[in-house]
């Protein structure tokens, strides 16, 4: 349905998932979050299906994050460690999943929305898309996963770099760490990825899925204890001093005066 957050639509062997509220900036939701489990819930059974796409409806955001202060400050403590661990056992399972995963950022992606960009097997990006985790600003931790996933991706130093600063980054730059394989004119994003797409989905079924298996087996053990350390800090953090500062200062216009507490 049009107005579901999660669309799927699918040409042969391809699936392409789009996050459905461009009038919201994509943004990670309770409502998208649960429309999209049952989707990936039935990748996990699809042999037809040999590629997925994931990208933003719009031209301006692929997804802008979960929260902002003003978000967290009107959920519980409890409300927010449920939603935050639920969605990092999504991007778990899309990480998971048998298909050649492709994310096509179409558009600026922040926090959780890095974070699903990640959980993908690649990424390619629009000349326009940024990205950014702004979680520290707010005395966070990026809780989808991102500090597990980030150093195989970009290296040990630059994800600290990019996870502590919470600075923007372009696409010429993304392709240039590593975040991305290729910056497109946005216009031709979408197309040179579904060229990808059907090149891949052309292969072997069996060589293209046992090739996925075998790198994220080399990957595994190291990714799985940092998962199980992430979700650990990143529930503990949502009672400390300074996320209830960073919800503070927003409040009251202002700087946030952190602690370590």
């Amino acid at each position: 349905m049009a107005d579901s957050p999660i669309l799927v639509t699918r040409e042969d062997r391809i699936a392409v998932i789009t996050l459905n509220r461009p009038q919201d900036g994509n943004r990670w939701t309770r409502d998208m979050l649960a429309a999209f489990e049952p989707v990936v819930e039935a990748l996990h059974k699809d042999e037809e299906t040999q590629v997925v796409i994931i990208r933003g409806a719009g031209d301006e955001y692929f997804s802008w994050g979960a929260f902002d202060p003003a978000i967290r400050g009107a959920m519980d403590k409890q409300e927010i460690v449920d939603f935050v661990l639920r969605g990092s056992r999504l991007r778990d399972s899309l990480e998971l999943l048998p298909q050649i995963v492709i994310a096509a950022l179409n558009g600026k992606a922040r926090g959780n929305g890095v974070e699903l960009a990640l959980a993908c097997d690649m990424r390619y990006t629009s000349d326009r898309a940024t990205i950014s985790f702004p979680e520290a600003d707010m005395g966070g931790i990026p809780g989808g996963g991102g500090p597990a996933r980030l150093p195989a991706v970009v290296g040990h130093a630059r994800a600290l770099e990019l996870l502590c600063t919470g600075r923007e980054v372009g696409a010429d730059e993304m392709v240039r760490i590593g975040f991305a394989l290729a910056a497109y004119p946005h216009a031709r994003l979408m197309d040179e990825v579904m060229q990808v797409a059907r090149t891949i989905a052309a292969k072997g079924p069996i060589a293209v899925r046992g090739a996925k298996r075998i790198s994220q087996a080399r990957l595994g053990p190291g990714l799985a204890e940092a998962r199980r350390m992430s979700d650990l800090l990143r529930a503990k953090l949502e009672w400390t001093h300074d996320v209830d500062e960073a919800i503070t200062a927003h409040r009251e216009g202002r700087t946030p005066r952190f602690t370590g507490r």
